[in-house]
């Protein structure tokens, strides 16, 4: 990875851990999600699962509907998602469909991400389309604000 590329990942992922302080505030998950491409924003989100009554409007889904939506395609070919959390099965799966070319995220999910658990998934050549991934920068603070979000759930 080169040096601009990390300055800018660090930049946008940054932007996804504010996003996830205002999704935690709002007593959703904390996961923030921004869509980028050549160097612009497309679109950002926030899990939005408990506001809407939807299992699937994860920070991730939210972030490609809305782009998909502004740009009129369901194909984002050429960008990269970042996302505060390694994604999870129906996020990957919607990254493949939409052709995202590269997937950033923070924090490692062991029970439910899928990037580094099952890393094959969005690299399988048995796909059309494959995802390369990028991680661990920004882990320790995405990992803080959930440990600290599920804590006050706790008691």
């Amino acid at each position: 990875m080169s040096a601009a590329s990390h300055v800018n990942d660090l930049h946008y992922l940054r932007r996804c851990l504010e996003l996830a302080g205002q999704a935690a505030v709002q007593g959703e998950v904390p996961v923030g999600a921004v869509l980028v491409h050549n160097g612009r924003i497309l679109a950002e989100a926030m899990n939005q699962s408990v506001q809407l009554h939807d299992p699937t409007a994860h920070a991730e889904i939210q972030c490609l509907r809305a782009a998909s939506a502004s740009r009129r395609n369901h194909r984002l070919p050429g960008t990269t998602l970042y996302t505060s959390l390694e994604p999870c099965l129906m996020c990957a799966g919607a990254l493949l469909h939409a052709r995202v070319d590269r997937l950033v995220y923070s924090a490692v999910e062991p029970r439910g991400g899928i990037a580094s658990s099952v890393p094959e998934l969005l690299k399988s050549m048995r796909h059309i389309h494959t995802v390369e991934v990028d991680n661990g920068l920004l882990a320790a603070e995405s990992a803080h604000l959930l440990h600290t979000f599920f804590r006050s759930r706790r008691g």
